[in-house]
């Protein structure tokens, strides 16, 4: 039995050794693991929105609403789990009558379009075994006054070149516009004779000399997107395709902007096209500037009338649109190049007077989803305000007498007050349809009215919901209304979440909670609906969800959104802390004892930093990290986008700068402070965050013999989208979260921050372990005292508890 002297002596010895922060750590004595029920079984039932069912929903696209207003398509999506198979339709809906929606007769999935009011061009698959795409017209018979919405047999019209097209929109002038995968002579027609040549090319290798090698899920190949017109016109009643095809754009621009670019990267009139792309003369990885082109539709041969409207300074740009006259053309900016969550304005560009100028210069929010109203006076569009995505309508100027002069302050107006409405579409009468979900439904088609242009301020505003695609599912399965709590964080700031119970409370009872973490970081937890982290689906498992929007997060103001930048791991955990201190104080229903938190991506890094600090006591029991940074500095020479590392730690991470941002905020250099369960999930096919960053965190909390587990999904990406897939991540993270906090489960472990806070200074010895034993290997750091006195506290904890330290 060890004395105190000899305690103090062996404590004087480890005083001398040298703190190496890299060294081996000790293992800690593993939690005892409750006995996870080998029956777990996910809450289901038929008035449960478990993940099945919640994965079976329709799922609605945005509308497309024709020139007269008065139609608009909507695709939609089901997957079946006994079929196995996502089937796939478009609807017709009304706009101005109660009209039910009509499904359209088109098979084999594909693309529609309006051609013209009472004509949907559908592209679809070749038949009989051809592979090229063909397409369709449908003619649709339909009046206000009538109770039906006909739509006659679809007559073939012509078949496209052999290649991929998608993103059609059809110009009055009978020019069709799409996109394509084309190799660098963009030649439609021989697409497919490169492609049988790319893939007997005799080996795999895949050589580089710049930016991108891999980007989000795909390593670059040869191929890249661009943008053509076709004529399809009518003659004698007929629909036709003309055989010529015309290259829109400079060879060196690509549209769609990849990877998740579409319809919206482009616009047409009856003259031009429209179009926003990255800047070929800046590497890729490292910028996000996008300049806007102006081009028309029919190229004569040889020409170069592609036309750039931007400055060439800016950031990146989204979202162009040209009024119905296409003598105005209007788009999202940023200003700071580099910067993806930059504030976007709304510059507004006069073709004719070759004039610039931004409208929404002096507002404190981000603006998205463009429309002009039809008479071209006023644009509508979306903007995120307080978790919500609301739409807005301002005005348009007159035309300054130069680019980029100072306007008068015009401030939009709000539309709407709740949820999310997203891709509006200005029709004529003061109207407006566009989709609007919340965290209790998803998509739907509504229509507002009451705008008048020739007003500043709108009048009496109505909406009116015009499809309910899941509300006869949705009505019994008794989904929670969410709750918005405000609270205030770091530096006195107000901050923002939201609080989503289990059906059916009992008043008085405590029930698990889950505290969800969001990415980006530079994003939010809004009002609308996901299918991969749905609320609502936590919920109904059994847990109080709560979720936060730290700073970073954005739609509370660009210095709110701007203020995480080399500050990872600091402000916004102040705000998360107190946050989650607010939850617990002023909520009877919350069981702190059973906490537990899950996170993806940025939210990932916030599960593998709370993890560094017990002492923060947020008393989780387990965690879950998604797609998460183990290695900050690491992830910014592996991640794709490079210009997100160099933004957010000041610079790249080889530069003094971005690595002792990065180095100060890393959970690797805290791996000896880790001890609660944690499961790890990663995507193979994830080029944000590479696969490496969850191997490496499950290889740590095996090493530390802290219980964990890992879920690889080999196909998928940053995203699980696969319906099997995501029925597995539901399956795996409700049962890892019902082995440590089940509803009525006994559990062991480590109960509290202080057990955890002990295990972590003091994890060495165990009743057979030698202080000799001890000496040979690594001393922790929180195991070094500062001062006299602490080394008498440790001493007299080591021989009041004779050395019998957790192994």
């Amino acid at each position: 039995m060890w004395g105190v002297n000899a305690g103090l002596a062996w404590l004087a010895a480890t005083t001398q050794l040298s703190f190496r922060p890299y060294d081996a750590q000790p293992i800690l004595k593993a939690p005892k693991v409750p006995g996870a029920r080998s029956d777990f079984k996910l809450v289901e039932g038929k008035h449960i929105l478990s993940p099945k069912t919640m994965l079976e929903l329709p799922r609605p696209g945005n509308g497309v609403a024709n020139s007269a207003g008065d139609l608009t398509l909507v695709p939609l999506s089901q997957y079946g789990f006994d079929e196995n198979r996502t089937n796939k339709t478009i609807y017709i809906i009304p706009l101005q009558s109660t009209v039910n929606p009509v499904e359209l007769p088109l098979f084999d999935g594909g693309e529609a379009f309006w051609i013209d009011d009472r004509t949907i061009g559908h592209v679809r698959p070749g038949s009989e075994g051809k592979s090229s795409q063909e397409l369709y017209a449908v003619s649709v018979e339909y009046t206000v006054d009538t109770t039906t919405v006909t739509p006659k047999s679809p007559v073939r019209v012509g078949a496209f070149p052999d290649a991929q097209l998608s993103n059609f929109k059809y110009s009055k002038s009978g020019a069709l516009v799409f996109s394509a995968y084309v190799y660098e002579d963009r030649n439609l027609s021989s697409v497919r004779e490169q492609d049988e040549k790319w893939r007997n090319r005799g080996n795999t290798a895949l050589v580089y000399d710049e930016n991108f090698v891999r980007h989000w899920d795909e390593y670059r190949g040869p191929k890249r997107q661009a943008l053509f017109s076709v004529d399809l016109k009518k003659n004698k009643g007929e629909w036709t395709l003309g055989e010529e095809v015309f290259a829109l754009q400079l060879p060196q621009h690509s549209t769609p902007v990849e990877p998740f670019g579409g319809a919206e990267d482009f616009d047409v009139s009856e003259t031009h096209v429209l179009y926003t792309t990255k800047d070929p003369n800046v590497p890729e990885a490292l910028h996000t500037r996008q300049n806007v082109y102006l081009a028309p539709l029919r190229p004569a041969p040889g020409s170069d009338l592609v036309r750039e409207l931007t400055s060439g300074i800016q950031g990146a740009t989204h979202n162009p649109v040209l009024s119905k006259d296409g003598k105005k053309a209007a788009w999202a900016e940023m200003e700071r190049d580099g910067y993806e969550s930059d504030r976007s304005k709304l510059v507004v560009y006069d073709i004719e007077a070759g004039v610039r100028f931004t409208i929404t210069d002096n507002w404190d929010q981000s603006v998205a989803d463009l429309t002009f109203t039809p008479d071209g006076k006023s644009i509508i569009f979306t903007s995120g305000h307080n978790a919500k995505i609301l739409l807005y309508t301002i005005p348009v100027p007159p035309t300054p007498a130069h680019s980029d002069m100072h306007l008068p302050v015009v401030i939009p107006i709000a539309l709407t007050t709740k949820h999310a409405a997203t891709n509006p579409q200005a029709l004529p009468g003061g109207r407006v349809s566009f989709t609007s979900s919340s965290l209790k439904s998803p998509n739907d088609i509504f229509v507002l009215s009451g705008l008048d242009t020739d007003s500043a301020v709108p009048h009496k505003i109505e909406i009116k919901r015009v499809s309910k695609f899941t509300e006869d599912k949705l009505s019994d399965l008794g989904l929670s209304e969410p709750e918005e709590f405000w609270f205030t964080g770091a530096k006195d700031k107000r901050v923002q979440g939201w609080i989503v119970r289990p059906p059916g409370l009992t008043k008085g009872k405590k029930y698990p909670v889950v505290l969800l973490i969001h990415g980006g970081p530079q994003s939010a937890w809004e009002d609308n609906w996901s299918t991969r982290w749905n609320p609502q689906v936590f919920a109904q498992q059994g847990y109080v969800v709560v979720t936060i929007n730290p700073t970073g997060s954005t739609t509370f103001g660009q210095e709110f959104t701007d203020a995480i930048a080399e500050d990872w791991g600091g402000r916004p955990f102040e705000d998360l802390r107190k946050g989650w201190k607010h939850v617990l104080d002023n909520y009877e229903e919350v069981d702190g004892d059973r906490a537990v938190a899950a996170g993806a991506s940025w939210g990932g890094y916030a599960i593998n930093w709370i993890q560094s600090h017990p002492e923060w006591n947020f008393n989780f029991k387990a965690l879950v990290c998604h797609d998460g940074v183990f290695d900050t500095v690491y992830n910014g020479f592996a991640t794709d986008e490079l210009y997100f590392f160099n933004h957010d730690f000041g610079g790249p991470p080889w530069s003094r700068r971005g690595r002792e941002a990065a180095e100060k905020f890393n959970p690797v250099n805290r791996v000896s402070h880790w001890s609660t369960p944690q499961l790890i999930i990663h995507g193979s096919r994830d080029y944000r965050l590479a696969e490496t960053e969850g191997l490496s965190v499950f290889n740590a909390l095996q090493s530390r013999g802290i219980p964990s587990r890992i879920v690889i999904f080999p196909d998928e990406n940053h995203w699980v989208l696969k319906p099997g897939n995501s029925l597995k991540w539901h399956y795996e993270v409700f049962r890892w979260f019902d082995q440590w906090v089940g509803t009525d489960k006994e559990y062991e472990g480590i109960r509290n921050a202080e057990d955890r806070a002990s295990v972590a200074i003091a994890p060495v010895m165990t009743t057979t372990t030698k202080p000799s034993q001890l000496i040979k290997g690594f001393v922790p750091e929180t195991f070094l005292p500062s001062c006299l006195s602490s080394l008498l506290s440790v001493a007299h904890y080591c021989v009041a508890n004779r050395f019998k330290f957790y192994s």
